[in-house]
């Protein structure tokens, strides 16, 4: 009588090890959930980042304003008949 528990107690161990510690694992599981999460967080702010490249990329296709201002701003370019003028942010030394 005391056999059959036994072989069954094994029997149970032996089925329960891969769902506590082999592969597909409750851990390993959670750990999956960890990384798929983080990969969609970066994946949110890849796609914010494509659509905002894209937008641009549609301004600068479409319209003579975007080029303009990219132009004024990364350039410094001035149309004729116009004055650039710089303003500093941080405090300037005359020494």
């Amino acid at each position: 009588m005391r056999w059959p528990a036994i072989f069954f107690l094994a029997l149970l161990i032996v089925l329960q090890y891969p769902l506590w510690v082999g592969k597909g694992s409750w851990q390993e599981v959670r750990e999956a959930e960890a990384r798929l999460a983080d990969l969609r967080a970066e994946n949110q702010i890849l796609e914010k980042r494509n659509a905002d490249l894209a937008a641009e990329v549609k301004d600068l296709k479409s319209g003579y304003e975007a080029m303009e201002e990219r132009a004024r701003l990364e350039l410094n370019l001035v149309k004729p008949g116009e004055v650039f003028v710089q303003i500093s942010d941080g405090p300037v030394d005359y020494k």
